[in-house]
């Protein structure tokens, strides 16, 4: 499964949202800093968690993005969802039924293609994986200095 940056970035942001919770709404240029990334980009990224609901965009001089809902209330699918949309990442066309398939009998395709069935069952484990993690889950397993650390670094350079 290959998923683009965008959902590591979103994922970032989000937990220094939810750490940084009192500071908020934090502007996008400000989040870049934290993480060195392009601003321009990481907003690109950002815009569809808002309009998912999982970010918050505020306008104005001291505008930003926040956390749209509680940590606990957003899991890990939620965000690779809003970033890289719902598609199934396999495709089946069913090229089993074109070249020699043409001359089978059409009890051979009774059943699914089982390359299919094994595609399907493993993007359910992996979606049932992330859905069942939050961002809350990510927080309780980041070390405490990460949080102190990115907290001081924003204090110190606003």
């Amino acid at each position: 499964m290959r998923m683009s940056e965008g959902v590591e970035w979103g994922l970032h942001c989000c937990v220094v949202l939810a750490w940084l919770d009192d500071l908020t709404p934090l502007p996008v240029g400000r989040l870049a800093e934290v993480f060195d990334l392009p601003a321009e980009y990481l907003k690109k990224q950002l815009q569809p968690l808002a309009k998912a609901g999982i970010l918050r965009s505020e306008a104005g001089a001291r505008g930003g993005y926040r956390l749209g809902r509680a940590p606990q209330d957003i899991s890990l699918m939620d965000v690779v969802t809003a970033i890289e949309g719902s598609t199934d990442p396999f495709q089946c066309t069913e090229i089993r039924r074109r070249g020699a398939g043409k001359t089978a009998g059409v009890e051979e395709f009774a059943h699914p293609c089982g390359i299919s069935k094994a595609m399907r069952k493993a993007e359910l484990a992996w979606r049932r994986e992330l859905a069942g993690q939050t961002l809350a889950d990510l927080i309780a397993s980041t070390p405490a200095t990460a949080e102190r650390r990115t907290r001081r670094f924003i204090e110190r350079t606003s």
